[in-house]
């Protein structure tokens, strides 16, 4: 489709370059050449043959102040003439499609094979029926009622189920990928722009905007389409998504005017004219280059990836789903994913490839043994010769034990896996959707119920963020609530109004509310939406002095950013003079002060004993009620001569100090409770903030983030640095090490703080487990950290394009509690797969175990290959769906989280596993060897090719079945619940499947006949197949009470899946440099310096305990082993494991040494400066 209507597009614009788009003074292709210029030149472009910007407004008959008209024949005409601002997306893949990379498995392609040969085989009748004693035992039978000629039937019913799986995948694959669209527009609809439209600002879907659009861009947008700077104030934008620099850009209107689609603007402001939408901007072209590349990549990518075994290929839809926005850089990055495989894909295709194997040698091995006890049989003990015409009835055996051999493949083969993890993540995404999570990466949904620390941005995730400002000091006096302007002095008070109306963004605005009776709306910065309250509450009004100083007359703006922590504008006063206004918290302007307005308004000498004592007075009571404080200040200029504008050192100094105001922003009623939630699930909430130490503090209390009298550390950013940096000023893990289990809040911290935070958490090796840390944000400056976390949580409402960008999960009601319904949901994830695996593995080991050993004894496996394939069907697609779609429950949340290297199979998992194995194979085996006496029927065991279905294996089959249907009841707990029935009801999906199967078997059974190899039975021997598999239940019973404590053994059985899950993380970290040999070389290192260290370690531990296993004993060997690990510093052999155990044995020691000096968590309102 990219192709196509772009081909279309361009036809038509080049009939329209004659008459110049029709009205307009410029056609697509001179402003598509316009924006492939930058800086000097395309200024000197714009002049020479547009007359600067505002001729270019003109020729696009749009106005720079008020934009278009917004009449809809006018819209229409321009997404006609310059296109739509839609990227046409990659055509999704076809039903047909699909279903051809389903038929690629492996497994699928032995028995399509198999089947082909069986089939034709049983149509091909050899010359001289009359030699059938000759072929000796392998004759017998084939002239049972022309029974030769239902031959056929077992290698087409293969060839059908065979084709039901298949459609079964390929629909699974379809409605996820229908889903993931549905997302991705989801996406796309939510992202919307401030666009100027008859002299008003609106948003508007980005889809929405034409060529001529004034659109207002701000720190943290993505810009939607190509543009030229109208005005700017300091305005830098990020291009390395375009240019792959990655310095920041500055943009003003007569030096590098022009703006690109997809680039991210880092600070400041202004207005743009959109010359360019759609495919014609400069991402649009990109992707027009890469419409017809990526294909071919496609291509490429799928031949490699083929060898990976069925297990990886059912495994890659997951990792290339990756989300993003309409022009976003995503598509192109998607070989590359984000982060390394989340934790439960790396588990699972360990597990499914070490399955497989096993499975492949137990059909080998199968095989093998039938051919050779039929060769041996018939030609070394009968002595038979090998007859010619008798070639293809052998042949007919040997198929048939081919057949048999793939079915145990088929059987042990748990593709089943792949698919209950998509369910799984499909159902809780489209679920975490209704709970305010709109989840981007899908593994992020599942790592979510393995984290172990939360760090969360204060403002508006545990707010409300609506400010109000609640106190305020002015004129020498410290107003509790705000006050009659009649009682400011009324210099002071001009000069207040003027300074909050003029500095602060212009898109800010306090608008009346939506509903009557309810809060104003706030729109914008809501720090400034809190101070332009104030100027309402002081009854005046800001929109006046905007309107007679428009933002074009502004001097000169500095925007706030993360380094100055204020913000500054320029005006030229009527008599030539320059006032600044500032504003920013309390501290950092504060010391930039050096006066202060008195009471009757006039400047006064402000010294710094006098700021000492503002800061006790009044910033610090203010800061303890949990208020933010913000300083309002001014500075005159004289006009001659012009001050330095960009020496900003010295014009930020000196300034006047108006008034400070306490802004409150009320905790969300319902986050005390889910911070409540998380603690008891095992995991830190840590707060980190760019506010004062005391607010942040007083906050943390409110939502139960530190109690009184814990031992926590509240520190700010720059205490912070100095605890976890070395004199070089470089960060040292060890150092973080010391800090972060006990840090709670971190104020006044700067972007790069945050991000060092979560890296050395991520990083410690100081905890047995490898911590799992989400973070929120909602600024540009969250980026890095958003990244780097394993689950970045973005804000839908506050947050910034660059931060949604970053993010794995998008807040669509930026609140705490939505975290918690998350964790929720990815514990839930991890459970169902739990679930699904402990019923799977336990009829792969028995149908296994049982194809094996009837194959070996009796020459023919009980369970024919047809009944395998729908056993198959029963425990993959059925089961993965029921119980993969269980709802989550509150009890989630009151475990401890699993941990990264945990085994995916716990011993309450392996000991379920193998005691329902034990009690269906003991059944099963009594009935093959004894069922014919047991209800008096002829045996089944050893009949000839092509023989009648007996009664006999009928009922091993249906017997079978049953006890996985009552298996899967008990399958819904993992943890040894004894009420396996417990909220049953809750999931319709799960009975309906039970009920369906055990109808679809009444079925097969009843009248499947030759196909599925069954014989009807009759009523008493059906109770009896019931009963058997009842008692499943019953066993589950027995199981449940035998203590884990008791089957040591059972421990190494679940850690199948440990070997080398472990070094992942230090390789993956900053491997991108390092190629595959180093890195597999590196991981050789690490592990054999592990194995090493743990010998050592065993040995220690021994030799301890053997040497005198008092408390003495033990503190040696914690003397011991902290001595062992200094060496081991000083050697720098990269041990983790040792350094770890020898930090758990030295622990009580450790942490109370950190204890000590860091008594600052206490409730008292005091902090380190």
């Amino acid at each position: 489709m990219g192709d196509m209507s772009n081909s279309d597009f361009y036809a038509k614009n080049q009939r329209n370059e004659g008459n110049h788009a029709a009205g307009f003074g410029c056609s697509v292709m001179e402003l598509r050449s316009l924006m492939e210029l930058r800086g000097t030149e395309a200024v000197v472009k714009l002049q020479e043959d547009y007359g600067a910007v505002e001729g270019l407004c003109k020729r696009l008959k749009t106005s720079p102040t008020e934009g278009l008209a917004g009449v809809q024949t006018d819209l229409d005409k321009r997404r006609e003439l310059f296109g739509k601002n839609l990227i046409p997306p990659k055509k999704p893949k076809t039903f047909l499609q699909l279903v051809w990379e389903a038929l690629q498995d492996v497994t699928l392609i032995i028995l399509e094979v198999a089947a082909l040969i069986s089939l034709g085989l049983s149509f091909y009748h050899p010359p001289g029926q009359t030699g059938g004693d000759a072929c000796g035992a392998a004759a017998g039978g084939v002239e049972d009622e022309g029974e030769a000629d239902a031959g056929w039937i077992e290698g087409a019913a293969i060839l059908l189920s065979v084709v039901c799986v298949v459609l079964v995948t390929a629909f699974n694959d379809w409605s996820k990928e229908k889903q993931f669209r549905g997302l991705q527009s989801r996406i796309e609809q939510e992202q919307k722009f401030q666009v100027v439209r008859g002299s008003q600002v609106i948003q508007l879907p980005v889809s929405d905007i034409v060529v001529g659009d004034i659109a207002q861009i701000k720190y943290g947008d993505l810009l939607p389409a190509d543009g030229v700077l109208i005005q700017g104030n300091d305005l830098k934008i990020d291009e390395s998504s375009l240019t792959g620099e990655s310095d920041h850009v500055k943009k003003s209107a007569d030096k590098d005017p022009m703006l690109l689609s997809g680039t991210h603007v880092m600070e400041g402001s202004g207005r743009m004219v959109v010359t360019a939408v759609g495919v014609n901007s400069q991402t649009g072209i990109i992707f027009t280059l890469l419409g017809a590349g990526v294909e071919e990549e496609e291509k490429k990518e799928k031949k490699v990836k083929k060898p990976d075994g069925a297990a990886a290929m059912e495994m890659q839809p997951l990792k290339s789903a990756e989300g993003g926005e309409a022009d976003e850089k995503e598509r192109k990055k998607v070989s590359a994913p984000k982060k390394e495989k989340s934790v439960l894909q790396g588990k699972l295709t360990k597990l499914a490839v070490q399955i497989g194997k096993a499975g492949l040698l137990m059909s080998a091995i199968t095989v093998i043994i039938l051919v050779l006890y039929f060769a041996i049989n018939n030609f070394v003990l009968e002595k038979r010769p090998w007859m010619t015409e008798c070639t293809p009835i052998y042949i007919q055996y040997f198929v048939k034990f081919f057949i048999i051999g793939v079915t145990v493949l088929v059987v042990a083969v748990p593709e089943g896996l792949p698919l209950a993890v998509t369910i799984s993540l499909a159902y809780s995404v489209k679920k975490m959707m209704k709970d305010n999570n709109l989840v981007r990466h899908l593994d992020a949904c599942e790592t979510m119920g393995n984290a172990t620390a939360i760090c969360s941005d204060k403002t508006g995730t545990l707010t409300t963020n609506r400010m109000t400002a609640v106190q305020c000091y002015v004129g020498d006096v410290h107003y509790k609530e705000i006050p009659d302007p009649g009682v400011i002095p009324p210099k002071s008070l001009d000069i207040l109004i003027n300074a909050i109306s003029i500095n602060s963004a212009y898109t800010t605005k306090i608008l009346p509310p939506d509903k009557e009776g309810g809060l104003p709306k706030q729109v914008g910065n809501k720090t400034e939406c809190g101070l332009l309250g104030l100027v309402l509450d002081l009854k005046r009004d800001y929109q006046p002095i905007r309107n007679q100083i428009p933002e074009e007359k502004l001097y000169k703006v500095y925007t706030f950013n993360s380094v100055r922590k204020s913000m500054s504008t320029v005006i030229k006063l009527p008599e030539g003079s320059f006032r600044m206004y500032s504003k920013g918290a309390s501290e950092i302007i504060l010391k930039k002060c050096s006066h202060i307005l008195n009471e009757v308004g006039e400047p006064r000498v402000f010294r710094p004993r006098d700021k000492d004592e503002m800061v006790k007075k009044v910033i610090e009571p203010m800061a303890c009620d949990g208020l933010r404080t913000i300083c309002v200040a001014y500075r005159d200029f004289a006009s001659d001569p012009e001050p330095k504008w960009d020496d900003e050192n010295n014009i930020l100094t000196d300034l006047t100090a108006i008034c400070i105001v306490g802004i409150e922003d009320p905790v969300r009623p319902e986050v005390p409770d889910a911070i409540q939630k998380c603690q008891r699930a095992g995991i830190t909430v840590r707060m980190v903030t760019g506010d004062n130490i005391n607010t942040a503090r007083a906050i943390a209390i409110k939502c139960g983030i530190i109690h009184p009298g814990e031992d926590f550390l509240c520190i700010d950013g720059k205490e912070f640095n100095r605890r976890i940096r070395n004199e070089k000023g470089e960060v040292e893990q060890e150092r973080i090490d010391k800090v972060w289990p006990k840090l709670r809040v971190l104020a006044r911290s700067s972007p790069t703080d945050k991000h060092t935070l979560v890296k050395g958490i991520i990083d410690s090796t100081m905890a047995d487990q490898r911590q799992v840390v989400a973070v929120t944000g909602d600024g540009t400056n969250d980026g890095p950290a958003l990244k780097k976390a394993d689950v970045g949580f973005a804000m839908g409402i506050a947050g910034t394009d660059v931060a949604k960008e970053a993010s794995d999960i998008i807040l669509t009601d930026d609140n705490f509690s939505s975290i918690v319904k998350a964790v929720m949901w990815g514990r839930n994830v991890y459970d169902s797969i739990s679930k699904f695996l402990q019923f799977q593995l336990t009829v792969n080991v028995v149908a296994v175990i049982v194809a094996f050993t009837g194959a070996c004894i009796t020459q023919d496996s009980p369970l024919k290959a047809v009944q395998m394939l729908w056993v198959n069907l029963i425990m993959d697609t059925f089961a993965s769906l029921a119980l993969a779609t269980e709802p989550p429950t509150e009890a989630l949340l009151r475990r401890k989280p699993y941990g990264r290297n945990k085994p995916l199979i716990s011993s309450t998992m392996t000991k379920n596993i193998l005691g329902h194995a034990v009690y269906q194979l003991i059944l099963i085996f009594t009935l093959l060897f004894a069922g014919e006496k047991i209800f008096d029927i002829d045996s089944g065991r050893n009949a000839p090719l092509h023989s009648p279905p007996s009664e006999h294996y009928t009922i091993i089959f249906n017997t079978f079945v049953m006890m996985q249907l009552f298996n899967e009841i008990n399958a819904r707990k993992i943890h040894g619940e004894r009420n396996v029935f417990e909220g049953i009801f809750r999931n319709p999906i799960f009975c309906s499947i039970v009920f369906g199967t055990f109808a679809i078997q009444i079925v097969i059974v009843q009248f499947g006949g030759k196909p599925f190899s069954c014989q009807p039975l009759s009523l008493e021997k059906w109770l009896w197949c019931v009963f058997l598999g009842l008692g499943e239940l019953v066993w589950g019973q027995v199981i449940a009470t035998i203590p884990n404590s008791h089957l040591r053994f059972l421990r190494r059985a679940g850690q199948l899946t440990h070997k080398d899950e472990l070094p992942e993380e230090d390789v993956n970290e900053e491997n991108e440099e390092i190629d595959h040999a180093e890195r597999e070389l590196r991981r050789g290192q690490i592990l054999w310096f592990r194995g090493l260290n743990r010998i050592q370690t065993q040995i220690e531990v021994v030799n301890t305990f053997k040497s005198g296993t008092s408390f003495q004993g033990a503190g040696a060997l914690r003397r011991q082993s902290s001595t062992t690990s200094q060496n081991q510093d000083v050697t720098n052999v990269s041990s983790p494991s040792h350094v770890s155990l020898s930090n758990a044995l030295s622990s009580p020691t450790s942490t109370t040494a950190a204890a000590a000096p860091s008594t600052t968590g206490h409730s008292s309102c005091e902090c380190i400066p």
